[in-house]
Formats: structure tokens, sequence, C-alpha cells
């Protein structure tokens, strides 16, 4: 039985994306969702809500890059975490005064959530969190579900006014991953990395997370068992991280990985930053890392 876990301040810090047109997809989160570029080297733009670092989404262009075929691992959706239902129904008033197609609402029990795809198909969800003495757990597991939203009500709360810009305490809350073995990926996200499973009662999927979160990492082999990763010219994910709170943490991670027969990337330090990476059984590459720096101007 594995009995190492994450430290509760554990959380998804950013994600990187792979597109195939940087004018239309800046359009999207800068224009549509009101994300701000922090800066910009050769083919990649990192984005930000706070309008300065650290970014939350990077986007990598490859031009003339083909879709993600269908029936393979990698990114099922990046899930955008609003502080309030306020600042998640002014970006979902923009969207809708623009004409952006959505794919679904749903009612999470934990959350409300809206899901669309960005330019590229890669899937985005939208999304606020009820306060957590709301929650209703069953011993380790937490409730959710896929009820109907009242989307009319949360529409309501957005102002007068459309806000320019996604408001800044915004960041990335999950990431979900179509996988091509349920046991292979609770193995990693699980037995190596030490997050909890908090939810198995969807069909096909798995839900994991630090520090009694509902979910930090959601994973389903809905694309088909044994489904193959897609080409690397494809759009899609790049990669995403998990920002743990000290050194120590990293390197115990590294370890476990290590004699668990993987081969993570070497250690690497950016001012106080200490991180590395390693890739689950389907090729999806999670950087572990301290905190990054937080800038004040």
């Amino acid at each position: 039985m594995n009995t190492y876990r994450l430290p509760a301040e554990t959380h998804i810090g950013s994600i990187h994306l792979r597109v195939s047109n940087f004018e239309r997809s800046l359009r999207f989160y800068k224009e549509l969702l009101g994300f701000h570029e922090i800066s910009r080297t050769g083919s990649t733009v990192e984005l930000s809500a706070a309008g300065k670092a650290p970014s939350v989404i990077a986007l990598t262009e490859l031009q003339n890059a083909r879709p993600k075929p269908p029936r393979t691992t990698g990114l099922y959706h990046v899930a955008i975490r609003f502080p309030n239902r306020r600042a998640l129904a002014e970006v979902f008033a923009n969207l809708v005064r623009n004409g952006w197609k959505f794919q679904g609402f749903a009612d999470h029990i934990v959350s409300e959530a809206l899901y669309l795809a960005d330019p590229d198909n890669n899937g985005i969800e939208l999304y606020v969190d009820r306060p957590r003495e709301k929650w209703e757990w069953s011993g380790d597991h937490v409730a959710m579900g896929s009820l109907p939203l009242d989307v009319d009500h949360l529409l309501a709360e957005a102002g007068n006014s459309p806000a320019k810009w996604i408001d800044p305490g915004t960041d990335i809350g999950h990431v979900h991953l179509h996988v091509s073995d349920l046991g292979k990926a609770e193995k990693f996200y699980h037995g190596i990395l030490g997050m909890d499973v908090t939810q198995r009662s969807y069909p096909g999927a798995l839900f994991l997370s630090a520090g009694g979160y509902h979910h930090h990492i959601g994973v389903n082999v809905w694309a088909g068992r044994g489904a193959p990763p897609p080409p690397d010219d494809a759009v899609g994910l790049i990669s995403f991280s998990v920002e743990v709170p000290d050194r120590t943490t990293v390197e115990q991670i590294r370890a476990r990985a290590i004699e668990a027969g993987i081969s993570p990337g070497d250690p690497t330090e950016s001012g106080h930053r200490l991180s590395f990476s390693l890739d689950d059984e389907d090729k999806n590459r999670v950087v572990i890392s301290t905190p990054r720096v937080r800038k004040n101007v």
C-alpha cells in the first residue's frame, strides 16, 4: 500500500500547449478569455491572469501542426478556475457576445462548469468551486456529478459593463487527460506522485488530488483502452506543472520515480525554483517544481 502523500499545498502551476496559429489562439486567450501576454520568446508566448509572472498558460506555435487525432491519449481538457462566480460570469458573457460555441454546461456539485474548445480544439473547462464546507464526502471520496447548470442564473452574475481582463485570481485548477489504462495512470499519479484518489464512480474515469481538493488530475479511457499517444507534430498538450511547497518533496518524487523504473529528466534550478520533468505511461509530460516566484511589479 502506498503511504506517501503529497503536501496539502500542492497545486497545478501551469499548462503548456502546442497550437497551429498564434493569431487565432491569442485572439481566443487574450480577447475572449482576457489573459495578459507577459512574454514572447521565439515561438512561445506566456500568458497570465495577473498581468505579471508567473504565467499560467504557455502557447508554442508549430505552424500547420496537425489536429490531434481522435482516439489518442493526451489532453482532454485544461480547467481554468475562477475565484468567484462574478469572474466566471463575466468571461461567460463575453464569449456569448462573441458567438463562441460551447460544448456543454454542468453542475458538478463541487463546482459549476462551462465546456468549450480553443481554436485548435484543445478542450477547455471554465469553472468556479463551491465553498469547501459544502462538498460532501463519503470516506475518502467526494460527491461529484454532472447535473444541469442554471446558465441564466450564472449569466445574471455578470456586470453591465464587460470586463476587459480576466480576474487576476484566476488559475489552473486541474488537468484532465485521456490515458490508455486507468490502472497504469493510478500507479503513476497515486503510487509515484502521491496524489489521493478522490472519486472512482465515473465509468472509465478516475480523479485524484492533494490536500483534500476534489481533483487536481482527472484521467479517463474514453478515447479507448490501449489508445496510442498523438504524434509529436499534433496540437495539444506539451506539458503541465505540479507545484509542491519545497525542495524535499521534489527530490522525494524524483527518487520514487527512479525506484519505479522511470527515467526522469535531470533536476534544474532557476533562481529559487527546483524542477524536473517525467512522463506518465502515455507520454503526458509532468513538470514537478517548487513554487515559482510571484513578481510584484
